[in-house]
């Protein structure tokens, strides 16, 4: 079986030690905890969570630059401990955010020097280069400066670094992060046509966004805490909330209102509000599409006026917030926090 996938994990931890802790405070941060994946060879496979849920942790072990704590676990049909150089030749890795390139090369040289470290044919390497600045979009910046280089342009730079050696599997730590809705669309779309062109590559993605994870993976692993909480095609995790009757409404309301007697009906799982201009705007998640007649007479017991009303499908949010209790947001402003 793990000789079949790209990447195998079995009961994979991390622990921290935490130095100059308190005396009422844990010594330890457990930022994995008993990871189990199997990661299909030609598969583009989603690693969703938030800020501080593990994702970066475990990308660390699977490209070899953090020992686990315990478990194990395999990538491209070598251990991460035993066979770290091995997987080094079959292996590529971006992160979103990265300063890396000198400032003073410019493009071109610094894609170039950074594939003679992977001792590619000089030959190969331009003919390389040239077909990923095309496909990026950045031909046009081929002798420009790296340090002239806004945020997005060279994180695209970056992405093509990572596809330069071809590796057999590339992982793609928040590979958009920072990045403008137009430079994020055109990293996706280059994302999916390199796994596309040849069936034994295979990309391992961190993100927090839902819609790059819905857009991009064959499947998706929820992580929260260290914890893979689901693992399942995006349709499918969908899927498990199928039953469930989801509603967008917008009323108006003469005086500020709580959605806490909303949440006291029976059969209403989630009843949030978001305050718009001029109006309140509502997500309200029913057991059943029966339950919203006694939603309704809750909004005239309030004296709220709807405006709009809309049953719309359920999405990785909902089935983030089904798991985990609370939105991504709120998950990464509680972590803050606590900070």
């Amino acid at each position: 079986m793990e000789a079949e996938n790209a990447v195998f994990t079995e009961n994979l931890g991390r622990i921290y030690k935490i130095r100059g802790a308190k005396k009422n405070e844990s010594k330890q941060l457990i930022a994995l905890e008993g990871v189990n994946l199997s990661i299909r060879k030609g598969e583009l496979f989603g690693l969703l969570g938030p800020n501080g849920a593990g994702k970066t942790t475990l990308i660390k072990i699977l490209t070899t630059l953090l020992a686990p704590t315990s478990g194990k676990a395999n990538v491209a049909g070598f251990d991460v401990y035993k066979e770290a150089d091995e997987i080094r030749h079959h292996i590529n890795m971006v992160s979103g955010g990265e300063t890396s390139g000198y400032g003073l090369l410019t493009v071109k040289e610094n894609l170039w020097m950074f594939s003679q470290f992977y001792g590619i044919d000089s030959k190969i390497a331009n003919q390389r280069i040239k077909r990923l600045l095309e496909i990026v979009e950045l031909s046009d910046r081929t002798n420009t400066k790296c340090a002239e280089l806004s945020t997005g342009l060279r994180q695209k730079m970056n992405i093509i670094r990572g596809f330069l050696t071809d590796p057999e599997v590339l992982f793609l730590d928040e590979p958009t992060l920072g990045l403008d809705v137009g430079a994020s669309r055109d990293v996706r779309k280059f994302i999916r046509t390199w796994i596309e062109e040849q069936p034994q590559r295979t990309v391992l993605l961190t993100t927090h966004y839902m819609v790059e994870a819905d857009e991009l993976c064959n499947r998706v692993a929820i992580i929260n805490k260290g914890k893979v909480l689901a693992c399942d095609t995006p349709t499918a995790l969908k899927h498990t909330l199928r039953k469930d009757a989801i509603f967008n409404i917008e009323v108006n309301s003469e005086a500020p209102f709580s959605v806490d007697s909303l949440r006291k009906i029976a059969g209403v799982i989630r009843a949030d509000k978001t305050e718009e201009d001029g109006f309140s705007r509502l997500e309200i998640v029913l057991k059943h599409e029966s339950v919203l007649s006694s939603v309704i007479d809750e909004f005239h017991t309030l004296n709220l006026r709807i405006q709009n009303l809309q049953k719309r499908e359920a999405t990785l949010e909902d089935v983030f917030v089904a798991l985990v209790g609370a939105r991504m947001e709120e998950v990464e402003h509680a972590e803050f926090a606590e900070d």
